[in-house]
This record gives C-alpha cells, structure tokens and sequence, in this order.
C-alpha cells in the first residue's frame, strides 16, 4: 500500500514540476534593447511584457512572470506617493505558454553585432 501512495506521489510531483511555466525576464530595458534571461515562474503567475514610459520621455521595458491578478493592467508610479509627479507608466500585458514574452525587445545576435560594428567604427573615425 506504501509502494502505491509513493508512487501517486511521485508522479504527482513530476507532473507538477514539468508543467511550471518558463519566461524571458528582462529586468529594465530602454528603447528596442531589452537583454533577456530565462526564468521559472511560481506557481500562480504567468509571463508578462511590459511596455511603458518614465518621466515622460524614454521607452522602457520589462519582462518575466507576474502573479495573475496584475496581469494586463497599467502600473503607474508617483513620486513621492501622493504626488501627480509620475515616474513612470507601463501596461502589462500576460500570456500562458513557455517562453511566450519573447515578441517585443528580443535582442537578437545581429542587432548586437551591429551596434558593436557600428561603435567601433565611429571610435576609429572620432580618433
């Protein structure tokens, strides 16, 4: 009877760990450039990518898991907290899938290369 209980235990723990959801986490991003790790939500959140606005003037961007209750709202943040002065503002949007936050910022190898092309040409023309 033990063998059975541990047994349904078992693969009720190995379903639950293979179904946890993984995410691009970027921790702050501005403009198109948002370097991203890979990261294991909790139980009860899903990937999120967030697109917003600080001070007013520069895009930024975030990404990773969020709890369910926040998803696809807007954050904002005054500074100091009762003030109108706003910090910054972002929409979150969620999905569901793995890896499924990977659409917007996604640093890709040639956009690097290309921005480290083009410094280290205007470093050689500047000198």
């Amino acid at each position: 009877m033990n063998r059975i209980i541990f047994g349904l235990f078992a693969v009720a723990l190995s379903f639950a760990v293979g179904q946890a959801l993984q995410c691009y986490e970027c921790k702050l991003g501005f403009g198109s450039l948002c370097i991203t790790t890979k990261k294991t939500c909790d139980v009860g959140q899903q990937c999120y990518s967030g697109v917003g606005t600080a001070a007013g003037l520069v895009d930024i961007k975030r990404k990773g898991c969020l709890e369910v209750a926040k998803c696809n709202l807007t954050e904002t943040l005054n500074f100091p907290a009762n003030s109108s002065t706003q910090v910054y503002r972002m929409n979150k949007t969620c999905c569901s899938t793995d890896l499924c936050n990977s659409a917007m910022g996604h640093p890709h190898v040639s956009a690097v290369s290309f921005f480290t092309i083009i410094s280290g040409l205007m470093v050689k023309f500047l000198m």
